[in-house]
């Protein structure tokens, strides 16, 4: 699966912004969904195991090489506490950080989501026990009688906590 290409995704873009719309790509990590900006979003690629690094932390994986640029990949569902499991559904989502590419494994992906304003709630108040510092706020989604609730999240914000080579790109 690969992103779209750059014509496509700039009217979408357009669209979205026309409409007041901001665009997330949603993503499952066990129970949950979550949401990024979808133009932090480079390609979506199938899982494939990284090299490992010797000394890395636990949520970073390895790296790839993608078409000759060497990947840092974090497993994002280590870093909130699932289970890491992997099947025909895990995917690296690819991201492009401050000029950076790392990449970040999720149980799934969703789609691409257009949420106003409206839809978006603050992030509640936690207490010191949760850090919460990289949800940004919850989006109430309906269709239908069903609601869902999409936990969007500040991926480079996240990303330097769960990738060293992140965090040099944002310095």
């Amino acid at each position: 699966m690969s992103a779209l290409n750059h014509l496509e995704h700039q009217s979408v873009q357009q669209a979205a912004a026309a409409a007041g719309l901001q665009e997330y790509l949603s993503f499952r990590l066990g129970d949950e969904e979550y949401g990024i900006d979808i133009l932090r979003v480079q390609e979506i690629r199938s899982y494939e195991a990284p090299t490992r690094i010797a000394g890395a932390p636990a949520e970073v994986l390895g790296v790839l090489n993608l078409r000759g640029v060497i990947v840092p990949i974090a497993d994002l569902r280590v870093r909130f506490g699932c289970e890491a499991r992997f099947d025909t559904a895990t995917v690296i989502v690819v991201l492009n950080i401050g000029g950076c590419v790392t990449g970040a494994v999720v149980d799934s992906v969703s789609d691409v989501v257009g949420l106003s304003p409206s839809q978006i709630r603050p992030t509640p108040g936690f207490s010191n026990a949760v850090d919460a510092s990289h949800i940004t706020g919850i989006a109430e989604l309906r269709a239908g009688e069903q609601e869902r609730l999409l936990i969007l999240l500040d991926i480079e914000r996240l990303m330097r906590i769960v990738s060293p080579a992140a965090e040099e790109c944002l310095a």
